[in-house]
């Protein structure tokens, strides 16, 4: 199994690695609106490798037969690999080619919030917020390693979730063939 899911967490981190770096020059042209929807597109994209990898456990090791919770420790080791892989990338995005990020996202924010009606005071808050995240979480390499590494995650279990579900295939059993052998 340590093969398998070595080496489809490392092609699959390395496809959201190398979108992530893919797409870095595009980013200001992108936008933080269509920016997640490139993300969270190339985040699936990866994880797709996490259904590849199932089956080939499944059709290679397992003789043809995989359980749902085979799979589904097959799926998510795979997807804790990747998302190893998507931490470590987004890490060298945000400190050496981004490292304006956050103040680029807060003007976002505070532009929307500005921009839907609401008063100075709730704008106000909204930059206060904006500034206590960034000294909690990006500023902090523990909670921004978390917090980096749970963007993936989600989309990587519901992909494991469908994949072990789709894949599994149990074992005739020998009772079942001779009844009907003696029918």
């Amino acid at each position: 199994m340590k093969k398998v899911v070595l080496t489809f967490g490392l092609i699959s981190g390395a496809i959201s690695a190398g979108l992530m770096f893919a797409t870095l020059p595009f980013m200001d042209k992108i936008g933080f609106d269509k920016g997640a929807y490139v993300g969270y597109s190339a985040m699936v994209l990866s994880f797709l490798l996490v259904f590849f990898g199932i089956r080939s456990y499944r059709d290679n090791v397992a003789d043809g037969y995989i359980s749902f919770g085979r799979a589904f420790s097959v799926g998510i080791l795979i997807t804790l690999i990747s998302c190893v892989c998507y931490v470590i990338a987004w890490e060298i995005v945000y400190f050496n080619f981004m490292p304006d990020f956050w103040e680029k996202y807060t003007n976002y924010v505070v532009e929307k919030t500005r921009n839907s009606g609401a008063s100075a005071a709730e704008v106000a808050k909204q930059v206060e917020s904006m500034k206590s995240f960034k000294v909690t979480y990006f500023d902090n390499p523990f909670w921004n390693v978390l917090l980096v590494f749970a963007e993936p995650l989600p989309v990587g279990i519901i992909v494991t979730i469908v994949s072990a579900g789709i894949l599994r295939k149990k074992r005739k059993s020998l009772d079942g063939e001779q009844q009907l052998a003696t029918s």
